[in-house]
């Protein structure tokens, strides 16, 4: 029987039109595409989002490349027979009945590079992984490993074979079912409410065109009615065409339609138009896909669905069929799918697009880092002459510039203070042509708005120029405007750290130069501002303004040896002004070794920004260190005359915690800064990684080294919304070309890029389905930043960016909001991604990785420690040798034996255990749909117990799981007894740290090698560090992996039923050791 006009019958309902549905890519040559030009994307060109529309494509046929083993690959055009029995494939070599794969055979289809077959191939790394799929089938568990053209043409194959492989022979009954689906009896719903309160009297229902745009809007606010209203026009005139030959409608009566005048009618909306125009705007394909995927291809997700999804995809902790029904409640459309507690696709789309799966982790929405460390372990926002709202040189000031800056959470700002007119101090730039602001005006603006954003002390640095006159105005203003609000309290003497912010809660600290006890009165000027001046005038010999500032673009260029230089002038500081000075007294920079001998911790060095890149290049160890213990401020160049801002992150890297912005200019660079500081609660204040805080630890900024077994970071770009054309852009009208930048910004060996596809022609919700994976060495320094722009061949013009901190990315399938050039939200503008990162579930943090380097499925590298040359001290080293490698073996058997079952299961390499055995629940059904496999649940760790005789492959998967509980359960049992014993040879270790110099000179070490034999040290005590809490978070991992082997099985209906075992879910807490039956 042919069931293909059957299928087409169905596909002609109104709600998904056979006219609208494409050839896809890949299908054969001679069938033409009618090219037709719309305001908005073809009606042609409609992109295929429902079960009937994959079966009909795959009727119609694909070209696929098939994967061989031998890494072959063969172009193929793939059908599915229109009885639904069987897929086939031409041209082939083998008879007709050996070219075809009978769908009573598939036990699984399988997405991504995720079989031996594609594992092994040569040209794996060729093959797109959102374009490759397999076909598990027959007894002997053979796969047909296929990559089609696009990521939709996978989906729709996926889709439709997943769907015909679970209602088979009654697929097509569910089909015209499906017609009649919960979503269209929404719409029909929505539409008659809309004609009720219309008193529509006509023949055929119907309602006023802006009432129709309105109902799509409320659904899709980022559309235009303008482009609602044309599509609704083109299909009237569309169905106008296609009707004109008759005048009779089905039922041989004359059209009502057909009496009205053309333009009343062209202003009445019918409810098929309306379910046509609701299916294009507001029905995106990709999360249809992913809509079936977790619903056992029905149409809409059950509370089980849903629970299953938001835990094993978004990561949520402890998720429940209770959450589910809320989040139902709260996202469902429908009336009746809240009743009855199923998600539509309508509400599926309202919960991804909601806050609940926002890109940016929450939990950094309110502090929620330790606050009680010294002022030095933290990162500080902080801005650069923050007066300035424009360039350097001509200004304008306003003292709005530190309103805006406080606003975005900056904690320390810039005062430059000059002597000004009747005997009341300014605030300018000293060498510049901006107006000068008055000084009390700018403190009232700073006392005002201080702790608006944040309640941690806000560093306030003066640049004091006046004379001794004026200064006594300074000090009365200071005093009088800032009140309480000024720290006056000295630093106890002899403290070695700073106090915390914490404890300097709403209080403003003073930064700035200070009177020895011994002082006549004199200190060394600070001015930024005078270098600019200096080169300015060395190549300027005359001219206006404007010349003036085009040149400055030929003085970065300028070497510093060739221009003028001069002492710091010197000049008379008023002693009680200096007495404010407290915790940040401004003293000059020498060397390292000089700062770690003579420099006390209140004591703060501001670095000109070609000094800190020198320094950050040269000795990046050394500025690593100093930064532990000292505060210090990075300024730009001052021939930034443009107000362009350096990368922070080369100073970061360094530990550099004050990196002063120009907050007025946007661009890379402030978006790094201001992603940087939004979490944390956007309070100013990031804590710094460990490594850099610890007092005995090794850290170079600059390498470029990746560490080995590092796994991967996965970011899935899948699609876009309402993307807007570029500001001033106009050449080509409303039509956009996207295309997505994946920006990795971290240490030298984190950074990277990659670049999606251009989808041409479509702003609305172009699908870009490309998948990125990223090495991440230090995730706590490395921010993503997604740049969107529009491909243009004069030059392509950016369209939106967001730029966020890995820490704060949560995993799942997130929306990212788009912000503009300046930082502010684009209206409903956004990217829809998937994002995976190995070692992290839901919002919580990943496991630190430190120095540790993972072993390879072919042999283990090991971590070495490095030898002083100082005997003693060597020998505690070498007693920790061992205890490495058998702490490095205990977390690589599990890890490795983690990998292999994962890749059994057939799911990428950053899945974790729960998506693993909810992968594998599919594949393990015998005959009459009973399993072949269970887990027993009565056990600390569940066992998997074969239900009958097995096939080869299932056998493997059940010895592959075995062999990984063994690792796990070694690694519980070993891994305290290996732990104490590194910390106990740590604490050993540090007991020479005092005397090590002396130690190394007595065994004859000079100059250099001293250094180096410190610099060891430094490296050992990090590498015991680092692998003792590798071992650590190796325990909680087995805890982790063995709660989510657990839940799995219970989502999956994998448990063994028997034994008294209840179907609770594992609390959060439990570990291996907590009991799990009942």
């Amino acid at each position: 029987m042919n069931l293909l006009p059957y299928l087409l019958s169905c596909l002609s309902r109104p709600f998904v039109p056979p006219s609208l549905l494409p050839v896809q890519d890949g299908s054969r040559a001679g069938r033409e595409k009618k090219k037709t030009v719309s305001f908005s994307s073809s009606l042609a060109e409609k992109k295929i989002s429902s079960a009937a529309g994959c079966i009909h494509s795959m009727v119609e046929g694909s070209e696929l490349k098939k994967i061989r083993p031998n890494s072959r690959v063969y172009q193929r055009y793939y059908l599915l027979d229109t009885g639904l029995q069987a897929l086939f494939w031409e041209p082939s070599k083998k008879e007709s009945e050996k070219a075809r794969i009978f769908l009573d055979s598939i036990r699984e289809v399988r997405t991504g590079r995720n079989t031996e077959t594609f594992r092994t191939s040569g040209v794996y790394e060729q093959i797109s992984e959102d374009c490759a799929f397999s076909i598990i089938y027959g007894e002997m568990y053979e796969s047909l490993d296929l990559v089609a053209n696009s990521a939709e043409v996978a989906n729709i194959w996926v889709t439709g074979l997943r769907y015909l492989m679970q209602y088979g022979r009654h697929a097509l009954d569910i089909l015209a079912n499906s017609q009649h689906s919960l979503r269209l009896r929404w719409l029909e719903q929505l539409f008659s409410s809309a004609a009720d309160q219309n008193k529509q009297e006509v023949i055929e229902e119907a309602i006023p065109l802006q009432s129709a745009v309105k109902l799509v809007q409320s659904v899709n606010p980022g559309v235009s009615s303008g482009k609602v209203e044309h599509r609704f026009k083109e299909i009237q005139r569309l169905r106008e065409k296609t009707c004109a030959p008759t005048s009779c409608n089905e039922s041989g009566l004359k059209d009502h339609a057909e009496n009205e005048k053309p333009s009343t009618r062209k202003e009445q909306v019918t409810k098929q138009e309306f379910i046509e125009v609701f299916h294009d705007f507001c029905t995106r394909p990709e999360i249809y896909f992913l809509l079936v995927q977790f619903s056992s291809n029905k149409e809409y997700l059950d509370a089980k669905d849903l629970m299953r999804f938001i835990e094993a995809e978004q990561g949520v902790a402890q998720a429940s069929e209770e959450m589910s029904l809320q989040l139902i409640q709260a996202h469902e459309p429908s009336e009746e799918g809240r009743q009855q507690g199923h998600l539509s696709l309508d509400g599926f789309t309202s919960y991804l697009t909601s806050s609940e799966c926002h890109l940016f982790d929450r939990e950094h929405d309110t502090i929620c880092q330790d606050m009680s460390q010294p002022l030095s372990h933290y990162y500080i926002n902080s801005s650069h002459n923050t007066y300035l709202i424009e360039d350097q040189f001509r200004g304008p000031a306003d003292k709005s510039g530190y309103i805006r800056a406080l606003k975005m959470g900056c904690r320390c700002v810039e005062v430059d203070v000059w002597d000004g007119p009747d005997g009341e101090p300014v605030v300018c730039t000293g060498h510049s042509l901006s107006r000068p602001l008055a000084l009390h005006s700018v403190l009232e603006a700073i006392a005002k708005f201080a702790f608006v954003a944040s309640e941690y002390p806000l560093i306030l640095c003066i640049e004091n120029h006046c004379s001794l006159q004026q200064q006594k105005v300074l000090l009365q203003h200071l005093t009088r405007i800032l009140g309480d609000k000024l720290y006056r309290d000295l630093p106890a003497e002899g403290a070695l750290y700073l106090p915390s912010p914490q404890e300097l809660r709403h209080r403003i600290l003073l930064k700035g130069k200070k009177l020895g006890p011994d002082s006549d009165g004199e200190v060394s000027e600070e001015d930024e501002g005078a270098e600019m001046s200096q080169r300015i005038k060395a190549v300027n010999t005359g001219g206006t303004e404007k010349d003036v500032v085009q040149k400055s673009v030929s003085l970065t260029s300028v070497p510093q040896s060739n221009m003028p230089h001069s002492s710091p002038k010197r000049f008379q500081l008023l002693r009680e002004l200096s007495d404010l000075i407290t915790l940040c007294h401004s003293v000059g920079f020498k060397d390292f070794k000089t700062s770690s001998k003579a420099q006390k911790p209140w004591e703060l060095c501001s670095f000109h920004e070609s000094l800190a890149l020198r320094l950050a290049g040269d000795s990046p160890g050394d500025f690593v260190n100093h930064n532990k213990h000292f505060l210090s401020r990075v300024y730009p160049n001052p021939m930034r005359i443009d107000s362009s801002n350096m990368n922070p992150q080369d100073l970061w890297k360094c530990g550099c915690q004050i990196v002063s912005m120009n907050f007025q200019t946007a661009g890379l660079m402030m978006d790094l800064n201001t992603a940087w500081f939004r979490q944390n609660g956007s309070c100013g204040y990031v804590l710094r990684p460990a490594i850099m805080r610890q007092e005995v630890s090794y850290f170079s900024a600059d390498t470029k080294d990746t560490v080995p077994g590092v796994s991967p970071q996965l970011l899935h770009v899948i699609s876009g919304q309402n993307l807007p054309k570029p500001k001033g852009s106009g050449a080509k009208g409303d039509v956009v070309d996207p295309y997505v930048y994946v920006e990795i910004h971290g240490i030298p060996a984190d950074c990277s890029e990659r670049r999606t596809r251009t989808v041409r022609q479509n702003g609305d919700n172009p699908v870009f389905d490309e998948s990125f994976e990223f090495q991440i060495n230090l995730p706590e320094l490395a921010m993503v930043r997604f740049v969107v722009l529009d491909d243009d061949f004069i030059g392509d013009e950016f369209i939106g960016q967001y730029t966020i901190p890995l820490e704060c990315l949560q995993p799942g399938y997130r929306h990212v909001p788009l912000q503009s050039l300046t930082g502010e939200d684009l209206p409903h503008a956004k990217l829809f991604v998937h994002v995976a990162l190995t070692n992290r579930r839901g919002g919580g943090k990943p496991y630190k990785r430190g120095l540790s380097v993972r072993k390879t499925r072919k042999g283990r590298e090991y971590t070495a420690l490095r030898d002083l040359g100082v005997r003693t001290v060597d020998e505690v080293f070498k007693m920790a040798a061992p205890l490495l490698r058998e702490a490095a073996d205990l977390r690589g058997n599990m890890q490795n034996s983690v990998a292999v079952f994962r890749e059994l299961c057939g799911v990428s390499a950053v899945a974790n255990l729960m998506q693993c055995v909810l992968a594998l629940g599919s594949r393990v059904s015998g005959p009459e749909e009973t399993p072949l496999l269970l887990f027993d649940l009565r056990d600390n760790y569940p066992t998997l117990e074969p239900q009958g005789p097995l096939p080869d492959v299932l056998r493997r998967v059940v010895s592959t799981y075995d062999t990984m509980v063994n690792a796990s359960k070694a690694v519980m049992e070993f891994a305290d007894a290996i732990y104490e014993k590194i910390l106990h040879i740590q604490t050993m270790a540090m007991e020479f740290h005092e005397r090590l110099q002396s130690l190394a000179m007595k065994e004859g070490l000079k100059g250099s090698k001293v250094s180096r034999a410190l610099e060891s040290f430094s490296w050992n005590i990090t590498i015991l560090k680092g692998q003792a809490d590798l071992l650590k978070h190796a325990k909680a991992e087995v805890e982790e992996n063995m709660k989510q082997v657990h839940d799995a099985a219970l989502t999956g209906n994998l448990s063994k039923e028997g034994g008294g075992l209840r179907r609770v879910r594992s609390q959060t807490g439990r570990g291996p050791d907590d009991d799990t039956s009942a």
